[in-house]
């Protein structure tokens, strides 16, 4: 009985890996790394470390001399959540910048248009939102260049950031992503907001660790049944806080001084290898 027992526990475990690894989308494990979970892997680095080697390609932070910040919200659009953030960004006339996943970019157009004509800035958030620290370079370049179209698709253009989900990359895939043009984004202050915090909580994450060109990482979309009702409460609060503290939410493409579209000066070809 045990012995049938365990291959039946086996054979479940096994569909199980099947189903996740075939699954479009994957719900958000943001503020768990690849490196915690499954330890590490070839090519891979602390964050500090990539800034420090690939300056001005992968990014964590601005220069502090400036009091401006960037708010990011990922794993959009959702219409759940992300209309609600825009509604309090228009508000507050704050422009932010969200990063855009490509299966629900091709779901919702109108909701990423609508990101791009309120004055906010795209940026690109990988297809299906697979953990690239486990994919190969050929994947990971699938997985940009499908999520680019569907972008491209709604706003007409290719976006020059790229957030990787979780934050994975190796250091193969930043070397293609520097060949080819695009600027990797990370973040310094994390609201941990994907975890369903209250407002008090996401509101006290982000106010106790934000610096002068800090990047704040939060959500305008999240997996089935996640709530983000804490980050739609915060929000409002979060930017009367920065603004009485002197500092100016922008987007990042100002606060890193790097164009929104991808095709500028410095460019390189659609068909980098």
């Amino acid at each position: 009985m045990m012995r049938r027992g365990s291959i039946w526990l086996s054979a479940l475990l096994l569909a199980a890996a099947i189903l996740l690894v075939g699954a479009e989308w994957v719900t958000p494990l943001h503020g768990v790394s690849a490196r915690e979970t499954f330890g590490d892997r070839p090519g891979k680095m602390q964050w500090n470390e990539m800034q420090r080697r690939y300056k001005g390609v992968f990014v964590l932070s601005a220069p502090r001399e400036s009091r401006k910040v960037a708010l990011t919200f990922d794993d959009v659009p959702d219409p759940r959540f992300t209309p609600q953030v825009l509604d309090v960004l228009r508000r507050k006339k704050v422009q932010a910048t969200f990063f855009v996943v490509g299966t629900r970019a091709k779901k919702h157009p109108d909701l990423v248009r609508r990101i791009h004509r309120e004055g906010h800035a795209v940026g690109n958030h990988s297809y299906s939102h697979i953990d690239l620290s486990h994919a190969s370079l050929s994947r990971m370049k699938e997985q940009v260049r499908r999520a680019e179209t569907s972008i491209q698709a709604a706003v007409g253009f290719e976006p020059k950031l790229f957030r990787p989900p979780y934050g994975e990359i190796l250091t193969g895939q930043l070397d293609w992503a520097k060949r080819a043009g695009y600027t990797v984004v990370n973040w310094d202050v994390d609201s941990s907001d994907w975890r369903q915090l209250t407002s008090e909580r996401v509101y006290r994450n982000v106010t106790r660790s934000v610096r002068p060109g800090s990047i704040v990482l939060m959500h305008a979309g999240g997996g089935e049944g996640q709530s983000l009702a804490g980050t739609v409460g915060a929000l409002p609060r979060i930017i009367d806080w920065l603004r009485a503290n002197d500092y100016e939410p922008v987007t990042l493409p100002e606060l890193l001084g790097v164009p929104e579209k991808r095709g500028f000066a410095g460019h390189v070809p659609r068909t980098a290898p």
